[in-house]
């Protein structure tokens, strides 16, 4: 992104970064510095209990009077699911763009439908006869909708993660890879089929995509087989001095991808500057611009178009390094209509397992990793035998009835949080966070939140200030381009989660501005309300454990 000075006229490269920073939308903010302001000693009657009525700690109210905020309304709610005592409250009846927080709703839904140990397994059919080490018949992979298959699953059956995802690699600097080979999990399958005793197919290999149908409402839309995230990764290394050509690493490699880059490298100091363009079918990128002499690698990622057709010839390719051929064409379509009826009768001769579906919210909460958000709403439409992903969103409903939600309070259009109609009020926020802590994975839950000063989206916040390790929050930021007053609107900034306010105990809180402004076009003052946000919620926190430490001493 490029800042642009305030006061000066909007450079032509301003409306790019409009856009760049309109994809925050609901990735959550990193923020990399917290207000550190002591929390003001609060009122305590004599026998060491508060006041009944919260009232607005006045760190708080000092940020919230901020230039910034003159037009915009801030959301606060933040309560003791065990007794019920609401500590704070501001406007926690009204709407507001959740951003991120709208995850929290979403993949609440899907760990309850599917349940936080529920493992995704992909199998592999053989259909037709197999002699000889020959199948003369197709290979059919039926995806799942495991949403790494394998990409990124460390030895331990974890799930590696940075604390900014690859997929926010063209929209947020600093974004980085796991070190995880993002064709594990078909590597296995295809060792699997070898083992079998498979040495040749004559046929073909399909991918089985018929779980689900892509829904375009959702954006990013999630497919049934998805391989490093849908997306092609693009690591621009300096060369040795300015005017080389920069250094380019490429994953996964498959064909027909063919990637060219004309990104030179230019004095230190200078501009970093990459572009990516692709083909019509995605299958031709090329990459431009610049990058500094001395810098560190610069990730840019390019979708993948045809995920079945890509995961079609990515599987065809592992098998041949697995040591078994296939007379069919690798570079093609997903020839679908060969597909059976049933797989009654056809021998299972590989099978991939994934890590549990607690793993894969951790991923989704940690870096706000929006395709795995949408992907839960389609994965709970299965569960009542829909390949319509639209069909998820009553399931949704039911459940968040059952955990005593007030539907009425939540408006969703998709699982990420990126849907302009989003709202939810800071109450139903709150409740979807108590539900968990009456539950058996409530840790479990909690710890896959992002975690203050420590990892996720708030990992590079608040590492020296009291509040570090005791915020466990989603982040989220909704933010554009203001073209009429050449500066940067931030629709929405939020966080929601919990507040360690004792040793094991935890309140739940919500926080979040709609409708701030900042001074000009730089996107680092959408982090400087982003900070804002992660204070109030420190603030909280350190108040809420300076009352319990008043508490004791009065006793």
């Amino acid at each position: 992104m490029s800042p642009t000075s305030a006061g000066h006229r909007t450079a032509p490269g301003t409306l790019r970064t409009f856009r760049s920073v309109a994809v925050l939308l609901a990735v959550g903010a990193v923020v990399t510095s917290l207000v550190q302001a002591a929390p003001s000693s609060p009122t305590v009657h004599d026998n060491g209990a508060p006041h009944p009525h919260p009232h607005l700690d006045p760190g708080v109210e000092t940020i919230m009077r901020k230039p910034e905020y003159r037009h915009a309304q801030w959301g606060l709610f933040q309560q003791n699911p065990r007794t019920g005592e609401v500590t704070q409250s501001q406007h926690a009846d009204q709407f507001f763009i959740p951003g991120s927080a709208a995850k929290l709703f979403g993949v609440s839904g899907t760990w309850h439908t599917l349940g936080g140990d529920h493992r995704f397994v992909t199998p592999v059919h053989a259909v037709g006869k197999i002699r000889n080490g020959t199948l003369s018949g197709d290979l059919d992979l039926v995806a799942q909708g495991d949403l790494s298959l394998g990409g990124r699953t460390r030895k331990d059956g974890t799930l590696a993660f940075t604390a900014i995802d690859h997929t926010h690699a063209n929209d947020i600097p600093g974004a980085t890879l796991t070190p995880q080979n993002p064709l594990a999990g078909l590597d296995q399958l295809a060792h699997q089929v070898r083992a079998a005793g498979i040495r040749r197919v004559h046929g073909d290999v399909i991918i089985d995509a018929r779980l689900f149908r892509p829904d375009p409402a959702l954006d990013p839309a999630p497919t049934p087989l998805v391989v490093n995230d849908n997306v092609i990764d693009l690591l621009t290394s300096p060369g040795s001095r300015a005017g080389a050509p920069a250094a380019l690493s490429v994953r996964p490699k498959v064909a027909p991808y063919r990637v060219t880059s004309a990104v030179r490298t230019v004095a230190a100091g200078e501009r970093t500057d990459i572009h990516v363009t692709t083909s019509a079918d995605g299958t031709r990128i090329r990459l431009s611009g610049t990058i500094a002499e001395g810098s560190a690698p610069v990730l840019r990622v390019s979708r993948i178009r045809d995920p079945q057709a890509f995961g079609r010839t990515a599987m065809i390719e592992a098998l041949k390094r697995a040591g078994v051929e296939v007379r069919a064409d690798a570079v093609g379509p997903n020839p679908a209509g060969r597909l059976p009826a049933s797989y009654r009768g056809a021998r299972v001769v590989a099978r991939y397992s994934s890590p549990p579906y607690a793993e894969y919210a951790k991923l989704i909460l940690k870096v706000s990793h929006n395709l795995g958000a949408n992907l839960g709403i389609c994965l709970m439409a299965t569960r009542v035998r829909s390949a319509d992903c639209e069909d998820g969103f009553p399931v949704l409903a039911a459940f968040l009835n059952g955990a005593r939600v007030d539907g009425r309070a939540v408006q969703l259009a998709d699982g990420r949080g990126g849907n302009p109609a989003n709202r939810a009020t800071p109450r139903a926020v709150a409740q979807i966070l108590a539900y968990w802590q009456r539950t058996p994975d409530a840790r479990r839950f909690r710890e896959s939140l992002p975690v203050l000063g420590v990892d996720g989206t708030l990992a590079d916040s608040c590492r020296d200030c009291p509040s570090r390790g005791k915020v466990f929050a989603n982040t989220g930021t909704v933010a554009g381009g203001d073209a009429l007053n050449e500066r940067l609107a931030v629709g929405a900034e939020t966080m929601a989660g919990y507040l360690e306010t004792d040793k094991g105990t935890f309140e739940v809180f919500f926080a979040g501005v709609n409708g701030a402004a900042t001074s000009h076009t730089d996107a680092h003052d959408v982090l400087h309300i982003a900070n804002d946000v992660a204070g109030v919620a420190a603030l909280l926190q350190q108040s809420r454990e300076q009352i319990r430490e008043q508490r004791r001493t009065v006793g």
